[in-house]
């Protein structure tokens, strides 16, 4: 059942380490990989989120209709892993999934050979899917500017096709960093590939079985970052963490920087340092094209310490959970903090959408959070507790990606209450 948290600050000096869950866009590509694969194979530090438990359930079920709930990862691999596979099954979602496009990635199943077909709105969840009829084709034209995880729920099942796959991405690619990820966890169970301008080629061939460690999330470890920017001093060691990572979200280390932090990485961790008497820029711009996830964490950042964002490179954030730009203007105004977009008139010769925050959170008067079923609106709007106190509504949505969040930040001194 669903619940509403008060959360204040005991301290403005963070001190404390946390050990932080296996990232789940690593793992739920594991595990498909594994489903993949003729043997088994052990894998360590699992994402203890809803995604990756809902994915390792669905991939081992046997039902003929599968709920893949909120999990947009989970319904988007397991829509191509199904697709790939003799037999038929139902594969449906929450009623915010129901609201997610798939269509792009059945369109280019489709023209593989698949047998796919909407029960209820055309584009949209939920399916019925069939055997693919005879030998799957090779080629396929994919647009990257919608979602990178369409490319790749393809490109894990291409080895196993007849002739592999050929995938031409059109247009603009978004969140390449994630198709990076993919590959290189396909490399490291054998998999090869030739990737050369807008074409990914991967000859048909076998997954080999190897044990394999999941690093920790750098999505969730972006928190602590925006927590150590808010603090009057922060010293964090975050455990679990690679500097080499796979994970775009990393960024978050250099963009911290900006805002006084230090990281210092050692042996699977990192050092956060924010000095007392650091103080914020005045004016922070970022371009968020290859690391969308992160954008909320930074948006609060930038509202507690009153520092003017001007932003790009956020058009998959419509088609999220929820629609982030919109909830987090809406919440933002609850501190008096205005996220809004750039009138085309300004921009000159510049391209694509730009938004401006502006305004700095102003708590003297305890603000009701409403978090829209994504986890991200949670995690990313908690941390202004360390500038006064805040309510969050179903503040269990946490779970999705990082169940132990509350628990974490009590480590750290914050009082959390049920309301």
């Amino acid at each position: 059942m669903s619940y509403s948290l008060q959360v204040e600050a005991g301290t403005r000096s963070l001190q404390g380490t946390i050990k932080l869950t296996g990232s789940k866009s690593i793992a739920n590509r594991v595990l498909l990989i594994r489903a993949l694969t003729e043997g088994d194979f052990h894998i360590a530090n699992m994402s203890e989120s809803d995604d990756s438990v809902t994915m390792n359930k669905l991939l081992s079920s046997g039902d003929y209709e599968l709920d893949a709930h909120h999990a947009g990862t989970t319904f988007r691999f397991l829509t191509a892993y199904l697709a790939s596979r003799p037999g038929e099954n139902v594969l449906t979602g929450s009623a915010r999934m129901k609201q997610r496009p798939i269509g792009p990635l059945v369109d280019a199943l489709r023209s593989l050979g698949a047998d796919i077909s909407y029960l209820e709105n055309e584009g949209y969840p939920p399916l019925r899917i069939g055997s693919p009829d005879g030998n799957l084709k090779k080629e396929v034209s994919v647009r990257g500017d919608i979602s990178s995880q369409y490319l790749s729920a393809l490109l894990m099942i291409g080895p196993t096709l007849p002739e592999g796959l050929v995938l031409h991405i059109t247009g603009d690619l978004v969140s390449r960093p994630y198709l990076e990820m993919t590959l290189q966890t396909m490399s490291f169970f054998g998999v090869q590939h030739e990737w050369e301008g807008q074409t990914i080629s991967v000859p048909s061939q076998t997954y080999q079985a190897r044990d394999y460690f999941v690093e920790a999330d750098w999505s969730a470890a972006s928190y602590y970052y925006s927590l150590a920017a808010m603090a009057e001093e922060a010293g964090l060691v975050l455990e679990g963490l690679k500097e080499d990572s796979l994970q775009g979200d990393a960024a978050i280390a250099k963009i911290g920087e900006s805002f006084g932090i230090h990281t210092t990485y050692l042996e699977n961790k990192v050092r956060l340092v924010k000095s007392k008497g650091t103080s914020a820029p005045s004016f922070f711009e970022y371009n968020f094209i290859k690391q969308p996830d992160i954008a909320q964490t930074v948006f609060a950042m930038c509202a507690a310490t009153g520092t003017q964002g001007l932003f790009t490179g956020l058009q998959t954030l419509y088609i999220k959970e929820t629609d982030r730009l919109a909830a987090f203007k809406t919440e933002l105004q609850k501190v008096h903090v205005f996220l809004s977009k750039v009138p085309d008139r300004f921009k000159k010769n510049t391209v694509g959408e730009y938004y401006m925050l502006e305004g700095k959170a102003d708590l003297s008067e305890i603000p009701v959070f409403d978090t829209y079923h994504d986890h991200r609106m949670a995690m990313a709007l908690a941390p202004l507790a360390l500038l006064g106190p805040i309510r969050v509504n179903e503040a269990d949505v946490v779970s999705k990606s990082y169940p132990a969040f509350w628990e974490d930040l009590e480590q750290l001194g914050f009082v959390i209450q049920k309301i």
